[in-house]
């Protein structure tokens, strides 16, 4: 049995937490009328204002960042290099910027279009590595920000698949030198597909 995520999964204000938490979880998108599901492997969390990392760091309150100060459960989806779309799960109540990035997946339905969109024939446990392979592949762009992740575009689902916390691997975040001891912090939180309990 597989059900959408509440929005009070979201409205939680331990973003670690939850950032632990979506590991095991599905991302569903529905583009051009075409479903696809990946299971989340591994995310990253960030604490706003608080957090050097973070694109609201000190209240910066921009076009591109204002689906961060919305209610949880809405997407922020951005643009980096100007090439890849990055796909993150706003959390805490509206006004408190935590954002959660979905850095990595594995296939679990529309494998076949996912390599389509990636134009590769990658296998499936590196389709979905890195957060811009992962947006790619669900058809996850920019267009897609500040949407509701308990609306019909894009969601997440639980499907009961349980992640035990001895198979969680933790580390600093990924790209973010510039954030000084904030760039330090363990919070990116991953689990390998073959500590996840099913076959894919």
């Amino acid at each position: 049995m597989s059900a959408k995520l509440r929005r009070s999964f979201y409205l939680r204000d331990d973003v670690l937490t939850i950032s632990r938490d979506l590991l095991g979880k599905v991302l569903c998108t529905r583009v051009s009328g075409a479903t696809t599901r990946a299971i989340i492997t591994e995310t990253e969390a960030y604490a706003g204002i608080n957090d050097q990392a973070s694109h609201a760091f000190g209240g910066r309150r921009t076009q591109r960042t204002e689906p961060m100060f919305g209610p949880g459960g809405t997407a922020y989806v951005y643009l980096c290099y100007g090439i890849h779309h990055l796909f993150n799960v706003v959390t805490a109540d509206a006004g408190t910027p935590h954002a959660i990035l979905v850095r990595a997946g594995l296939p679990l339905d529309g494998v076949a279009l996912m390599k389509r969109r990636r134009g590769c024939t990658a296998a499936a446990k590196s389709l979905l590595a890195g957060p811009g392979s992962l947006a790619k592949a669900l058809g996850i762009t920019t267009r897609l920000t500040g949407s509701s992740l308990i609306g019909d575009r894009i969601w997440i689902e639980n499907h009961g698949i349980e992640v035990l916390p001895s198979t969680i691997v933790t580390g600093p975040r990924v790209g973010v030198d510039y954030a000084g001891e904030d760039a330090k912090l363990p919070w990116r939180f991953a689990v390998a597909p073959g500590d996840l309990p099913l076959q894919v």
